[in-house]
């Protein structure tokens, strides 16, 4: 049986998306935040679109008090979805950095942009789903 499987980047200003369709990780259009419950909403809808049966979270890993103040931060806001499914999370550490990393052919000007819009969240989201798939042998 296929599951519906969505991860999420979440950050303060953006939360990337990645799905995973056919046995290909793809990213998705990221949710720009202007409040914790319109993001929260717009993850809720979806994760109902999608029919997501597992939810996968990208989580720093802890240690410094940045951390797990966004660790707080990522609890809290995924305690405001409405969602049934299975729940997973997943070390995020370096995930954004691997994104950028990734985008390093591009000129300075138009990795920047895809900073501001998000692609980079969504590409974060791709590789902490991608880390979740190694850690399950999907």
């Amino acid at each position: 049986m296929t599951h519906n499987i969505l991860a999420c980047d979440v950050g303060l200003k953006r939360i990337g998306l990645a799905t995973l369709t056919q046995g290909i990780i793809l990213p998705l259009t990221p949710i720009i935040r202007s409040n914790r419950n319109q993001a929260a909403k717009e993850l809720t809808n979806v994760l109902k679109e999608r029919d997501i049966h597992i939810l996968v979270v990208g989580m720093p890993s802890g240690g410094e008090a940045a951390h797990s103040d966004m660790q707080k931060r990522i609890s809290h806001f995924i305690a405001l979805l409405d969602f049934e499914g299975e729940m997973c999370f997943v070390n995020e550490d370096y995930t954004s950095s691997n994104a950028l990393e990734s985008l390093s052919y591009m000129k300075r000007q138009n990795r920047a942009k895809a900073q501001k819009d998000g692609r980079i969240d969504s590409l974060s989201a791709c590789e902490i789903l991608q880390r979740y798939m190694q850690s399950h042998n999907i």
